[in-house]
């Protein structure tokens, strides 16, 4: 696999992201293993239409542990835009890696409830 094709970048980003849910406290790893990543390439035209800048590397969509249930119509997951993430690297392998794990370390964190300040206090933003 060629470095940079978007085979070889998933690749990669399943594997940080194995790592990184391995170094989670017990208490917080079926809780991550629990929320849907999806990985694409970069925004599609439906979220760059609905405010998503196209060169965003990561996004949390529906609800957070610390919201309660209600009738939201947009399943939760975590999208990693791996081109963007790639680009956002320098076109760097060893930046790349930890950019996936800061960016879905960043999302789940929103999953767990934590805002942006939560999140830049733990070096996530």
């Amino acid at each position: 696999m060629q470095a940079g094709s978007f085979d070889h970048l998933l690749t990669v980003a399943h594997e940080e992201m194995a790592t990184a849910q391995g170094e989670l406290p017990e208490a917080l790893q079926t809780g991550a293993r629990s929320v849907p990543v999806t990985f694409e390439p970069s925004p599609n035209t439906g979220f760059v239409a609905d405010g998503i800048a196209p060169d965003t590397l990561g996004l949390f969509l529906g609800e957070s542990l610390a919201d309660g249930p209600s009738s939201h119509p947009q399943p939760t997951q975590i999208i990693l835009f791996l081109e963007n993430l790639w680009e956002f690297a320098g076109t760097d392998e060893a930046a790349y890696r930890e950019e996936i794990r800061i960016t879905y370390l960043h999302e789940l964190g929103h999953y767990f409830g934590m805002d942006e300040e939560d999140l830049e206090e733990r070096g996530l933003d």
